[in-house]
């Protein structure tokens, strides 16, 4: 009798991983001196490249500034592979520890192993950065990386593989396109770990994905970051010192200030104050080329229902811009509300956009209270320079971040990990952290000739092991 075996098919995706695992363990653990070489290889590319980066990013976005492009995108991923470079010997290094008593004469060490093949799932809204900046991390670990980019950044996302393909073959690095489906089968292959950056809601159906096949994820999320304007803290300066995150890709980061807390006798003067430094900032606004575009109709149609919804239940919005919403592109001021109440859509999400509501305190208690009573943000921004207030709302909030007098800078600090708490995220990476959450940390207890194990060897109560378990119970 004959059988036939109906055999599986394997998609390209689950290819293309069976491919770099494949690689992977041909050389499961690459030199120092290898992945240096990558790493430099990553940065002489990014450096040759970064005009059509530039170009590119401003054609996926209809209009997307230079220097944005240039301060948030290029240049973190320039820093970050000088400081790996700088301090990847020390991370690989097997790190000793303590045996204790009880293992002597034996030694152990922790050594760093790579996991194997990484998945990176990229957001739009900074594509370069957070597409480039996990594989730094992922090939100082000495892993092979897959990448899903987003399917609103194609010009982005075709320099970008090109790009990696001057470096790396497709078994080590490989750049993935492809929309909703393509990203739910990305999410579910078996990876040795994934980390996404996007949405809440989208993580969650990746943890998910991922719980079937064990796979280790870091998420990235987001949240509604507050702003938190002390009593102490001069208006005029307070705005001075949010409103670059806020305006930075037209709010579109998930670590901009989602919303200010500001004192009840101050939210007028917020709003003069930051319409005063917006139009020095962005003069003559509906042809300013330093302000960004939102990314597409979509989301810009998105972020205007939002603002409509307000506006239906009765919040006030003030333009900072002179000029009104210009209805023939995306381009769209900060636009300041106030008088916001808990059902309106634009205190229940992340706004991911130019609007910033603005929730007026009475003390400082308060404004710590309604912080406590939301879900955990990525990012608390303080604005204040009394130490008691700063350690006050440090010690009685939580959140993946913390600013002090500034906005979203945090999140460029080479030698700290970044990540969200709770909804906002979980895991971390940049930095020592980010090698470590891309490494197995294997522990090696090394016994030479002389065996004190045999000590606790059957037959049980002979006199020296009364006396060891007496000596160590104690």
């Amino acid at each position: 009798m004959n059988m036939v075996v109906e055999q599986t098919q394997i998609s390209p995706l689950q290819q293309l991983l069976l491919k770099q695992k494949k690689a992977y363990l041909a050389q499961p653990a690459s030199s120092y001196a290898y992945r240096v070489s990558k790493l430099d290889n990553i940065k002489r590319q990014l450096l040759a490249y970064q005009q059509q980066l530039i170009d590119a990013l401003n054609t996926d976005y209809g209009h997307r500034a230079k220097n944005d492009t240039v301060i948030s995108d290029i240049m973190p991923c320039i820093n970050n592979i000088n400081y790996t470079i700088k301090h990847l010997k020390a991370w690989m290094k097997p790190s000793k520890r303590h045996a204790g008593l009880l293992l002597s004469p034996s030694k152990v060490s922790v050594h760093y192993q790579p996991l194997g093949v990484v998945g990176i799932i990229v957001p739009w809204n900074f594509p370069v950065m957070l597409s480039i900046g996990p594989l730094i991390t992922a090939i100082a670990a000495g892993n092979h990386a897959m990448l899903k980019m987003s399917e609103f950044t194609p010009h982005t996302n075709k320099v970008l593989a090109e790009l990696l393909g001057n470096i790396f073959d497709e078994s080590e690095v490989a750049v993935v396109e492809g929309e909703a489906d393509i990203a739910a089968q990305f999410s579910a292959l078996a990876f040795d770990h994934i980390l996404f950056t996007g949405s809440t809601l989208v993580g969650k159906h990746v943890m998910r994905a991922a719980a079937d096949n064990l796979t280790p994820v870091t998420l990235e999320l987001g949240g509604k970051s507050p702003a938190i304007i002390a009593p102490d803290m001069p208006i005029d300066k307070a705005v001075e010192r949010l409103i670059y995150g806020k305006c930075l890709n037209a709010g579109q980061i998930c670590v901009a200030p989602d919303y200010v807390l500001c004192p009840e006798n101050n939210v007028a003067d917020f709003i003069d104050a930051y319409k005063l430094h917006f139009n020095k900032m962005y003069p003559d606004f509906n042809h300013n080329q330093d302000y960004g575009n939102v990314i597409n109709d979509r989301q810009f149609n998105r972020i205007l229902a939002v603002l409509e919804d307000a506006k239906s239940k009765g919040a006030n919005v003030v333009s900072a811009a002179k000029s009104d919403i210009p209805a023939s592109n995306r381009k769209l001021a900060t636009q300041l509300v106030t008088n916001v109440t808990p059902d309106m859509l634009i205190m229940q999400d992340e706004i991911f956009g130019p609007l910033l509501p603005i929730v007026s305190y009475r003390t400082i208690d308060e404004a710590i209270s309604y912080v406590n009573q939301h879900n955990r943000p990525l990012a608390l921004y303080i604005m204040s320079f009394d130490d008691q207030t700063q350690n006050s709302i440090l010690q009685q909030t939580h959140s993946g971040g913390v600013c002090i007098n500034d906005t979203v800078f945090h999140v460029a600090a080479d030698d700290a990990p970044f990540g969200g708490i709770g909804p906002s995220g979980m895991g971390h990476y940049h930095g020592k952290e980010g090698f470590l959450t891309f490494s197995h940390a294997k522990t090696v207890l090394n016994s030479g000739k002389i065996n004190t194990g045999i000590f606790v060897h059957p037959p049980y109560g002979s006199v020296i092991q009364k006396l060891l378990i007496k000596f160590f119970l104690r």
